[in-house]
């Protein structure tokens, strides 16, 4: 990839950081009455994936759950969507398209404040198709809890239709079809 495609493909991830942030911003603003716990830091969370008990697969759909853990020493608050973006060998940056909502194996909880203890998780969907002829092999998958610049990468070896993840809001508990 040339030098200005790797810029262009980090401007696109900025992006969509940024706008994960926004809507995290907004559904913050829009308030529910939650807890009045600050938003976890940079440094304080970390992202793995897991099954969380339940394997997705189905229909040319495969699925994990994002899991975010806080590793600070008081308790914080996260909402609204993570910002992710792909990468391939190298971690070189793969144009991402993220879709908040409802994903084939979960209904959105909606963006709302989960308030974080320490050691303490909060849970996304999130899933892909892998059948098309149009298909990004990633190799990583940079995740942004808060959809601010701060990111954890994680291992990510999946053929992604398109370069099109689908994700719901951070939620308390994995979310769920019901």
């Amino acid at each position: 990839m040339t030098m200005r495609g790797l810029r262009t493909a980090a401007t696109v991830a900025a992006a969509v950081a940024l706008f994960a942030g926004a809507s995290a911003g907004m559904a913050s603003a829009a308030g529910s009455g939650a807890s009045a716990a600050g938003a976890c830091q940079p440094g304080t969370l970390k992202v793995t994936t897991t099954d969380a008990g339940s394997g997705q697969a189905g229909m040319n759909h495969e699925g994990t759950y994002l899991k975010v853990t806080n590793t600070g020493n008081s308790t914080c608050g996260i909402s609204g969507y993570a910002g992710l973006a792909l990468e391939g060998a190298g971690h070189t940056a793969i144009k991402t398209t993220a879709h908040h909502g409802d994903t084939y194996f979960a209904k959105d909880p909606g963006a709302h404040q989960v308030t974080l203890k320490p050691g303490k998780s909060a849970y996304a969907d999130l899933v892909w198709t892998h059948a098309g002829p149009s298909s990004a092999q990633a190799k990583y998958l940079q995740v942004s809890p808060t959809g601010s610049n701060a990111h954890s990468v994680v291992g990510f070896d999946k053929a992604v239709d398109g370069a099109a993840l689908s994700v719901t809001a951070w939620s308390a508990t994995p979310p769920s079809a019901s």
